[in-house]
């Protein structure tokens, strides 16, 4: 049974993982990037609280003696599902089964002037641009003299209060407190200013009032400027434009507002539901085609009666999904009934600053907030992390920033741009 699975997020990685040493399965996970990375943890490196590689790892190198996986550089084209084949940017596979596990990308809501000119916060690519952006940005307000251009440089926007919106605020806020007026003392913070805005009446809308109560409360006292009911309309001239006619001048608009799922050559318009995510039935097969099969991000999975709109986009459902499907790829080669998925919530949960988090736990029903909440999301985004070299280097950076208040990450790296091609 030749598998091919693209993408190699939390969805893909954990379907090839479970799929090891099965011999009468071979696996080659597709990927237009060489390595995995997590992204919860993408804005602690964009903010240099973290390497890029404490949380990305090489796929060459976790596959390495595992007989039965393989990994192939490219990115996909298109499909030909009635020749079982796919055209990647540098070739061909067949495959007996497809996967796809390719997450989902930055939604821009139509807003051309948003997309050329946000920092989008989805990527280990978008982490390192937006960390290169505010520390040039940094240096410029240093020796800037205008104080309009100075305000402009270091006011922060943040778009979209879900977790990363939540989290990646909390952190500029702590920055300007702990780190700005000690290594650039040139800055008068009284110049900066980081808005944390959204479109709803709420911060982490999916998560419990109390969650949301005391999100709003720990930012406020960070010095963070929430605006809700607050909808960005454009990005033009250094100007955040919301659809209340408010205006923000600013060179930092974060994007973290939403997502969309892709859409791929050769899958058929009508197997595409609701945010362009790949319409499956309970056993995460995309309707319309065959042998074709959607997990994670990239999936709106029927048959699920706690979900019956599709599960949400989170983590835990793309790990949940891949280690399902793959029993079931077991299962068809001994001949052994299928199992639907059916989606266990395990929580959800968002860091809010140093020593300060929320968690909410489904079953009993449980809210934890502060130092209690901070250490269940240390423990649980460290044991998540692809392997245990990861675990022991965020760690490490994490009690260094605990202990000194800061870290020693903030270079500016720039790649030569013959060499990025």
């Amino acid at each position: 049974m030749k598998i091919v699975i693209i993408g190699g997020g939390f969805a893909g990685i954990n379907l090839a993982k479970e799929l090891v040493n099965q011999p009468q399965i071979q696996v080659t996970l597709v990927d237009k990037n060489n390595y995995n990375f997590f992204p919860p943890l993408i804005y602690q490196v964009a903010t240099a609280f973290l390497e890029p590689s404490s949380i990305s790892y090489p796929f060459r190198k976790f596959f390495a003696g595992k007989k039965n996986l393989s990994f192939r550089l490219g990115e996909l084209l298109s499909v030909s599902p009635a020749e079982k084949k796919i055209t990647l940017s540098n070739g061909e596979l067949e495959y007996d089964y497809l996967v796809f596990a390719t997450g989902a990308e930055t939604s821009y809501f139509g807003m051309e002037n948003v997309m050329k000119n946000a920092i989008p916060m989805k990527t280990l690519n978008d982490a390192i641009v937006m960390r290169n952006t505010l520390l040039k940005n940094l240096e410029k307000a240093a020796i800037c003299k205008d104080m309009r251009k100075r305000r402009k440089l270091l006011t922060i926007v943040v778009a979209g209060g879900g977790p990363t919106g939540v989290e990646v605020s909390g952190m500029f806020a702590e920055m300007r407190k702990n780190i700005l007026l000690k290594e650039y003392p040139e800055l008068d913070t009284s110049a900066s200013n980081v808005y944390l805005v959204d479109g709803g009446d709420a911060l982490l809308a999916p998560m419990s009032k109390e969650s949301q109560k005391d999100t709003l409360e720990a930012l406020t006292k960070l010095g963070v400027v929430v605006k809700l009911n607050t909808k960005v309309v454009d990005y033009v001239d250094d100007t955040v434009m919301f659809e209340n006619g408010e205006t923000i001048k600013t060179k930092n608009l974060i994007w973290a507002a939403g997502v969309s799922a892709k859409i791929f050559e050769g899958i058929p318009k009508e197997s595409y539901g609701r945010g362009r995510r790949m319409a499956t039935d309970e056993f995460n097969k995309v309707n319309g085609v065959d042998n074709i099969y959607a997990i994670g991000d990239t999936a709106i999975t029927a048959g699920d009666k706690n979900f019956p709109d599709g599960h949400p986009q989170v983590a835990q459902v793309a790990i949940q999904q891949g280690l399902n499907l793959a029993k079931n790829f077991k299962a068809m080669v001994t001949n052994k009934p299928l199992k639907p998925f059916a989606y266990k919530d395990k929580g959800s949960m968002a860091i809010i600053g140093k020593a300060k988090a929320v968690v909410d736990l489904p079953s009993p029903k449980w809210h934890f907030k502060g130092f209690f909440a901070w250490i269940i999301w240390l423990f649980i985004h460290l044991i998540s992390l692809i392997t245990y070299r990861n675990r022991l280097n965020t760690f490490w950076n994490w009690m260094v920033a605990y202990f000194a208040k800061d870290q020693s990450l903030r270079m500016i790296i720039r790649p030569d741009k013959k060499t990025q091609n």
